[in-house]
């Protein structure tokens, strides 16, 4: 006989449709346009299980934010450590950092577009989380300067452009376009190099 689930896996369960309803809901809506019970319904659920799991409307928008900004900065920090070559890691971030984007441009939509919608405490937490992915790129462009193999007058600058080509893809990627998005991800890692004016390896 199968284990039956535990109050918590029940609970765990619930605050994942919850989320998923809320993403598209917050994604079709807008944060100030969707209802708590928009999201209760979506989820199959009456609106009272929505404050059960969580505090407010707000703390959903928050939660999703905090693990979509977690997951983009393990992208980038997975792609800077699968090689030391900053040219080849340059070329790797661009790829994944694009590609998410497009697999997860949904999320990518309310993680870019409704920042303003999270209270102060919760933005000083996300803006923590975007402040170390801009960390991430700059720190890989200086080092790339640093080793002579690109060329940018401006490593900071290159390194915000480089996270804005990512970032704008959630805004206009559809599933049913005309690019996957591992073509997404090949052409944005040659843009990242050119951004960079990196040095082709011989």
């Amino acid at each position: 006989m199968p284990t039956p689930p535990t109050p918590s896996s029940r609970a765990e369960v619930t605050r994942a449709r919850l989320l998923e309803a809320a993403v598209t809901a917050f994604s079709e809506k807008g944060f100030h346009g969707t209802t708590t019970r928009d999201i209760a319904s979506a989820a199959g659920m009456s609106p009272a299980a929505v404050y059960v799991h969580h505090k407010s409307k707000e703390e959903l928008l928050f939660v999703i934010s905090r693990r979509g900004h977690q997951q983009a900065l393990e992208v980038v920090r997975g792609a800077r450590a699968s090689t030391p070559d900053p040219v080849a890691q340059v070329e790797a971030v661009g790829r994944a950092f694009a590609a998410y984007h497009a697999h997860h441009h949904t999320v990518a939509r309310i993680l870019n577009y409704e920042l303003a919608a999270l209270s102060d405490e919760h933005r000083t937490v996300i803006d923590e989380l975007r402040t170390s992915i801009d960390r991430e790129l700059r720190d890989l462009v200086r080092a790339g300067v640093a080793a002579g193999v690109f060329a940018t007058p401006d490593p900071a600058l290159a390194a915000t452009a480089l996270a804005s080509l990512s970032i704008d893809i959630a805004r206009w990627y559809r599933e049913d376009g005309e690019w996957s998005p591992t073509q997404i991800g090949d052409y944005y890692a040659d843009l990242a190099l050119r951004l960079v004016g990196a040095t082709p390896p011989a």
